[in-house]
């Protein structure tokens, strides 16, 4: 794992800016850095190293092919490059190897079969900027899902690239305007989906896609289009036209296992030390089971514990790792443990974000780094299987909703609206009010939205903010429960999921590694006729039979929790005090980004016990805790406006 920038344009003392972008970024890679510079052509690339394959000088970045066209700064890992290095050999298209490293075998692709042959032959998880000194093009890439990060666009006269947004800090210019509309999107999501950034100009290249800038492109200023090499929602729809079947139940889970085995056996690739996280539910317990059975010592497994009842889920990641026998670390935190991560949030994820998933996230991935350099995940898998429990929720409410004639829809939603405001409490008014949102819109795909929304209608929080149309848009094909499930794959999967969890594992330099959104696994999942993935109200259903292979039912069948914190009683509690100092009045006025009422209402409803607002207020306080760090900073290339 590594952290990558670089530099296009006429800006002098690329190679002090590019060691001050390296520095910002090294928790991404602490074990060595690299400059390449071309001044003809006035490129620069910078890299910093986290050495998970190929510890030596041979692996070393910025890389130049064997034949000397081409540059790259690499980040992330190709699990099936040797095999790519076996098929180069054997068609007489491989270069003399210098050493084992990934980063020289998508070089050796790159130069024999051309970009888009590469991306497509490559499994793995990456973003890849490569320098054609040549024709004098500059081509960026990033994976199919989305696991790595990849920000880029200009700054002034310059194009720019950073694996995070600090690393395009020191450019002089970077960062004088927010992108109001970004922020309407946030207060929506609370996430910026891609492929917005906080930052007018900069853009969050989207999953499975490349770029290529020419020298007229830069000067210009101009942005190409991203182009596709594989498409998420084109993928499902290909397998789905091609259902597997089965003789027997039994022959779906041994398929599924041997797909997922394989994935699983891949990401086990690493010349450092190796663990997965373990929850103790279906997803992380099947990834470590897998892991299990094809290593040949205990694997380290890693899970983190809360005193507070209804929070704690370590018991059964104990419970879990007993059975497969892995050599397993818990640790459980307090309530002050955890709120000490909460300061460094901001850093940590460079832009505003707000899943309070993040802070357990956090600790799990310090502790984790206190031992290995690599861990699995088992994200992805209520994505691909149908695990939520909100996919049972809005398709029964969907159903009951249509069953509403139209012209009484809208009525009805705002009887339901009101009512949700009458004096009480009562964790019903949520459930009403939510409802009542829900009844007014027109749409399955603006049913879903709202049911995944915060804050509905982010214009009126977000002053002069217009919320840029989004995958939500799109008109849901196919049945209501496998349309969310292909919506979250290309939103919440890769722009709050593995956000998430890149930002807090990186931060410590810890590489993470999701083997269930592995493209082969997700495109079989995707083939599997819909009886595999739920049956009445289980989701998951062929994953957890694969699971009962090797941990007992009893052990692992239970309500999914989530990672969850109780937030809103710390917001009440121990937060109170910050949240109040974020939440000041007279500064919500002054900096102009927000519309103060709607939030201050939603502070005094759920500080008084009325309503439970801690997911909208977390969304305004994340943003909050953001504009400290980054307003007028002295250590950032530009002040922060208010325009």
């Amino acid at each position: 794992m590594c952290g990558i920038v670089g530099i296009w344009g006429p800006i002098g003392n690329k190679e002090r800016l590019l060691a001050e972008s390296c520095r910002r970024i090294r928790h991404r890679g602490p074990d060595s850095n690299g400059f390449w510079e071309d001044p003809e052509a006035e490129v620069a690339l910078g890299h910093v190293r986290l050495a998970i394959l190929d510890l030596t000088e041979a692996g070393h970045q910025p890389m130049t092919s064997a034949c000397g066209r081409y540059v790259m700064v690499f980040n992330g890992e190709v699990y099936n490059h040797m095999d790519i290095r076996k098929q180069l050999e054997q068609s007489a298209l491989a270069p003399t190897w210098r050493g084992h490293s990934d980063t020289e075998t998508l070089l050796a692709g790159f130069t024999a079969l051309g970009i888009e042959a590469t991306l497509q032959a490559a499994v793995g998880m990456f973003a890849i900027a490569l320098w054609d000194r040549a024709s004098r093009k500059l081509m960026l890439a990033r994976d199919r899902m989305g696991e790595k990060p990849l920000y880029y666009g200009y700054s002034g006269a310059e194009l720019v690239f950073a694996s995070e947004l600090k690393g395009l800090m020191p450019i002089p210019g970077f960062g004088r305007d927010l992108n109001r509309n970004a922020l309407a999107s946030y207060m929506r999501h609370n996430y910026i989906p891609a492929p917005q950034s906080i930052y007018q100009g900069i853009n969050k290249l989207p999953p499975g896609t490349w770029i290529e800038f020419t020298a007229d492109d830069t000067r210009s200023r101009r942005m190409p289009e991203p182009r596709v090499y594989w498409s998420a929602r084109e993928a499902a729809d290909a397998a789905a036209r091609a259902p597997l079947s089965f003789g027997t139940d039994a022959e779906a889970a041994e398929a599924l296992e041997g797909v997922l085995s394989k994935a699983v056996g891949g990401q086990m690739l690493s010349d450092v030390s190796l663990g997965a996280f373990l929850s103790g539910g279906i997803d992380s317990s099947t990834i470590v089971a897998l892991m299990q059975a094809q290593s040949a010592k205990p694997v380290r497994t890693f899970a983190i514990g809360f005193h507070e009842k209804g929070y704690d889920e370590a018991q059964h990641a104990k419970a879990v790792a007993t059975h497969l026998g892995t050599d397993h670390t818990e640790l459980y935190v307090t309530a002050d443990d955890a709120l000490a991560v909460v300061p460094s949030l901001a850093d940590m994820y460079d832009e505003p974000f707000a899943d309070s998933s993040q802070i357990p996230t956090s600790l799990v991935t310090k502790m984790a780094r206190q031992h290995v350099t690599v861990a699995l995940s088992g994200d992805g898998g209520d994505e691909l299987f149908g695990g939520y429990s909100r996919y049972f929720r809005v398709n029964n409410w969907w159903q009951q909703c249509e069953r509403v004639p139209a012209m009484l829809r809208k009525p009805a939603g705002a009887l339901l609206s009101a009512s949700a405001q009458l004096p009480g409490r009562g964790a019903w008014r949520g459930k009403v009010g939510k409802l009542g949102e829900l009844l007014r819109t027109d749409s399955r795909g603006d049913f879903y939205r709202h049911f995944v929304s915060y804050w509905p209608e982010p214009s009126q929080v977000v002053k002069g903010g217009l919320e840029p149309v989004s995958e939500f848009a799109r008109d849901m094909q196919g049945s209501t429960f496998e349309a969310m499930m292909k919506l979250d794959t290309v939103t919440y999967l890769p722009d709050d999921i593995l956000v998430k969890v890149d930002r807090a594992a990186m931060a410590v330099s810890l590489e993470t590694r999701v083997p269930l959104i592995d493209h082969r696994v997700y495109e079989f999942a995707w083939s599997l006729p819909h009886q595999y993935k739920v049956r009445g109200n289980t989701g998951k259903w062929l994953l957890r039979q694969v699971l009962h292979r090797h941990v007992p039912q009893a052990l692992v069948d239970r309500p999914k929790r989530g990672f969850a914190v109780p937030l809103a009683a710390w917001l009440r509690g121990p937060l109170r005090e910050w949240a109040d100092a974020l939440l000041d009045p007279a500064r919500l006025r002054q900096e102009g980004w927000f519309e103060p009422e709607p939030i201050l209402r939603k502070w005094r409803e759920h500080t008084s016990g009325h309503r439970n607002w801690d997911s909208h207020l977390w969304g305004v306080l994340m943003m909050q805790a953001w504009l400290d760090r980054y307003r007028a900073a002295p250590d950032q290339g530009g002040t922060i406006g208010s325009r």
